[in-house]
């Protein structure tokens, strides 16, 4: 079955001839939004009588997908790819491809888009919807797909302009294909259309301002902001680009009073909370920020439409030249094995929304520190456990009281005991009033002990009209939300900002064991030791709790280990290219690309290295880039891949390509 393979293309054999197929069409259902990448199944037969016919499949993103004649030849150039083994004493491959299906899903009209060639034979197109059932191709379905197909590579200035032109037709049902996991509603302005747009070419996408403002044309963006602000001024959108704008500017003040604006706009989105915050961090205001943060919508993280797992006969993985030959065996060793401790970390596995609240987290602790953060948090909440304690004391305390004043009351005038049955209307006063104070003083945290008389005054008088409208009067008009735990989705959100509290701890907890053990080493001369996989993750802890230099140097411990993983080469990529050294970027990326083309990962352009190489070449200019690579004498094979990165950047003009 070896001279059944293709070439250069990696495939998957099936088990049972047509299983991935069937596998799809049951799955569309379940297709939430863009869908996974678009299926190409074959079936290969040798035409003898005796030989049953083969099934393979493999994923594709990238074809063309505006005609089923593009995809049929896609599907005929595969019938040169088959490997061929013969001698001059043999004849060639008697494998042929005999029939092959492309399927691509349409996240416009929820269908999957399906061209069936037959070798030799005819083309047939139909599409297939959530049900299974069979319908005819239209124009307007290919417009769709093509649009969502280039969605996700544009290779050529060619490509870019007949997806511009398809985006413009399909704009206003942008909102269909979904959006990100930190967007809770899809809108014309926020969708996954709308982000492929505004990253491939910012002057023509629907955020202008933005784009303006990346293009340093400041004065264009800040006249379609006036424009846009007039006739749309509950845009979250247009008030965080005006957000990000006065932050640049340093006009941190002005700032908070639109994010402010944008949270009332959309109070129900993670993002506009996530801005509020990061401002009040930017600002100091380390409260108010605790207190934003644990006010943020968190939403359930929905990951990428995927296809259902299958299990395959064989999977076929051809190599692609001597670039893997710098690689370790990729065999399980002792680098691999971890501390516990280290391994059952909570805050690797968060995702979406979770992983973002987070990272506001740990930079609020990088900037205040844990003890600081702790003791913020006991001024800006109240737990629920000393909330009812609180209030059972004021309830026995004014009982007591009550019957104090009772039991006077009835010895100094025992015919006039109607006196006395009006008290519980005002120990029940008293019990509201100091309610209402400990709710009060949990939503405004900013207010100082020396207020406390002022509070208890407003508390009685919020007692007689309903102390809850006024508590939320008196925390809106200093700008800080309301926070009540005595509902369910609020106990809630205070298991959430508890749960991400421990794991902060938990992660400083292993970062300061570990940074105390490496200064006890040093100070005894006593080489540190850690297998592989320990470095990585203390690289990884150190880069979430903001510390860049002692995750650099983890990261580069981890490398001395023989050990078979692509994290620390391609976190270091990112750092280097950050610091902006060429030298060490150009080594790093030839490890990196190595890893990605062993194990077809991150194909598309550009990718991690060509975004590097795109920094670098702003500050020392692509030709320089180019010059240091000759001269570290690489394969030709190799040298060419590198190459590839910096002609797509030519291609595409990005900034530094012509010095």
């Amino acid at each position: 079955m070896a001279d059944a393979s293709f070439k250069d293309v990696p495939e998957l054999f099936e088990t049972d001839l047509g299983e991935s197929l069937t596998a799809r069409t049951e799955s569309l259902s379940t297709f939430r939004e863009l869908g996974p990448p678009d299926l190409c199944h074959v079936v290969k037969s040798t035409g003898r009588s005796g030989q049953r016919d083969l099934g393979s499949y493999h994923y594709v993103s990238g074809v063309d997908a505006s005609s089923s004649a593009s995809l049929a030849a896609y599907i005929n150039s595969l019938t040169y790819a088959i490997e061929d083994d013969s001698g001059w004493f043999t004849k060639g491959s008697s494998w042929k491809v005999r029939n092959g299906c492309y399927c691509c899903f349409n996240a416009f009209s929820r269908v999957d888009v399906r061209v069936d060639v037959k070798i030799p034979g005819g083309v047939n197109a139909y599409v297939v919807d959530l049900r299974g059932e069979r319908h005819e191709a239209t124009q307007e379905i290919w417009q769709e797909t093509f649009l969502l197909i280039a969605n996700r590579p544009i290779t050529n200035p060619e490509g870019e302009l007949r997806f511009l032109q398809a985006a413009e037709a399909l704009f206003l049902k942008g909102w269909q294909v979904g959006s990100d996991p930190e967007i809770q509603v899809a809108t014309v302005v926020s969708n996954h259309l709308t982000n492929a747009i505004l990253n491939e070419r910012p002057e023509v996408s629907s955020l202008l301002a933005k784009s303006y403002l990346g293009m340093n044309e400041e004065v264009k963006a800040v006249q379609i902001m006036s424009a846009a602000m007039k006739q749309t001024p509950q845009s979250y959108t247009l008030l965080h680009v005006q957000c990000d704008f006065l932050r640049s500017k340093g006009n941190n003040e002005w700032a908070l009073k639109l994010a402010r604006q944008a949270v009332n706009c959309a109070p129900s989105e993670f993002v506009t909370w996530e801005k509020l915050t990061e401002i009040y961090i930017d600002l100091g205001q380390y409260e108010s920020a605790l207190l934003t943060l644990n006010s943020c919508p968190m939403f359930t993280y929905n990951g990428r439409d995927a296809h259902r797992n299958l299990n395959p006969t064989r999977v076929h993985l051809p190599a692609k030249g001597t670039i893997f030959d710098i690689l370790p065996e990729r065999s399980k060793t002792e680098d691999d094995e971890a501390d516990p401790a280290l391994l059952r970390l909570p805050a690797p596995g968060l995702r979406g929304t979770w992983a973002r609240a987070y990272a506001l987290l740990t930079r609020l602790v990088s900037q205040i520190g844990w003890d600081e953060l702790l003791k913020t948090r006991s001024c800006v909440f109240v737990m629920e456990e000393e909330y009812r304690m609180q209030k059972a004391q004021n309830d026995i305390h004014s009982h007591s009281s009550s019957t104090a004043d009772t039991s006077t009351n009835v010895a100094a005038q025992p015919a006039t005991p109607q006196r006395g049955a009006s008290l519980p209307g005002a120990s029940k006063k008293d019990g509201d009033a100091d309610d209402d104070a400990s709710t009060r003083g949990m939503a405004s945290p900013a207010r100082s002990n020396a207020d406390d008389a002022g509070i208890v005054e407003d508390a009685d008088d919020a007692g007689e009209v309903g102390g809850d409208s006024d508590s939320d009067t008196l925390a809106i008009a200093n700008g800080i939300p309301t926070i009540r735990i005595s509902t369910e989705s609020d106990n809630d959100k205070e298991e959430g900002a508890e749960e991400q509290a421990n794991g902060q701890g938990e992660d400083l907890r292993v970062w300061t064991i570990f940074r105390a053990e490496v200064a006890h080493f040093k100070t005894q001369h006593v080489a540190y030791r850690k297998t592989g996989l320990e470095w990585e993750i203390l690289g990884d802890l150190g880069l979430r709790l903001h510390h860049k230099e002692e995750a650099k140097e983890a990261y580069q411990r981890c490398l001395d280990a023989p050990r078979y993983s692509y994290k620390p080469w391609s976190k270091l990529l990112d750092v280097y290219a950050e610091e902006g050294d060429i030298q060490r970027t150009l080594q790093v990326a030839i490890r990196v690309a190595a890893y990605q083309y062993g194990e077809y990962t991150e194909m598309t352009y550009p990718t991690q290295i060509a975004k590097c190489f795109f920094k670098l070449g702003q500050i020392h200019g692509h030709a320089k880039i180019s010059y240091t690579l000759l001269s570290t004498n690489l394969p030709d094979q190799v040298m060419k891949i590198m190459e590839n990165y910096l002609h797509y950047g030519a291609v595409f003009k990005v900034e530094g390509y012509d010095f």
